[in-house]
């Protein structure tokens, strides 16, 4: 999801293929329940946001109803709007969560480090993991605005830019060139941390060593500018 404009990064669309290992299965507990309610257990709001960004991530926005969203959590069809009022307040709600999610974990992974360039790669990896964590499907998804209603969008990416602050500071902390857009650097920064599921393949390096070759990449082009 890209927004176009330098200083208002917005991630772009992912498409929806995925690796057989990254396919979403029955709902477990542990990190994904985490991932979506900060651990909340018996908490019935909670639950339908956990089912509904399940199916979210394996149908897509258009293709998921209500229905299917009430019989994941064992709800009659309208038992569901005494805890939710549409399906459209329930994906940004969904979304919220996603993204509270990811900014508390890039923010833990950075807090050791005081280094610019070690603070960006810290990030870059944690963000990294997410996107490819097959246990956390909201984080990925989140990245993808194909068929989401128009009117959605601009409260959607409002909420974008809030989670896109902490690469802000990462991105301003860093010793550039004056010639070089930190708006622009930010975006290409993001638009490939968040299209790794259409590029990455197991096996080859770790996902620290990427993240250390994205930044060898990123930083190289700096210093030799």
């Amino acid at each position: 999801m890209a927004s176009g404009e330098a200083d208002r990064t917005v991630a772009p669309a992912v498409p929806d293929e995925r690796l057989p290992e990254q396919l979403p299965g029955h709902l477990p507990g542990g990190a994904r329940r985490a991932a979506l309610s900060g651990g909340t257990q018996g908490d019935r709001y909670q639950d339908i946001i956990q089912a509904a960004a399940v199916l979210f991530a394996e149908r897509g926005y258009l293709a998921t109803s209500m229905r299917d969203i009430a019989e994941r959590v064992g709800l009659l069809g309208g038992s569901l709007y005494h805890h939710i009022r549409s399906k459209e307040e329930l994906f940004v709600a969904v979304h919220d969560h996603a993204l509270q999610y990811a900014s508390e974990q890039i923010e833990a992974a950075i807090a050791p480090e005081t280094e610019p360039w070690e603070r960006l790669k810290a990030a870059c990896v944690r963000h990294l993991e997410l996107q490819l964590d097959p246990e956390v499907d909201t984080v990925p998804f989140v990245s993808d605005f194909r068929n989401i209603p128009a009117e959605l969008h601009e409260r959607l990416i409002a909420r974008r830019d809030v989670f896109e602050r902490t690469y802000v500071e990462l991105v301003d902390a860093l010793p550039l060139p004056a010639h070089i857009d930190r708006g622009i650097y930010r975006l290409l920064l993001l638009s490939l941390i968040n299209s790794v599921r259409t590029w990455y393949r197991p096996g080859r390096k770790t996902i620290a060593e990427i993240g250390q070759q994205i930044l060898h990449v990123f930083r190289h082009q700096t210093e030799n500018a």
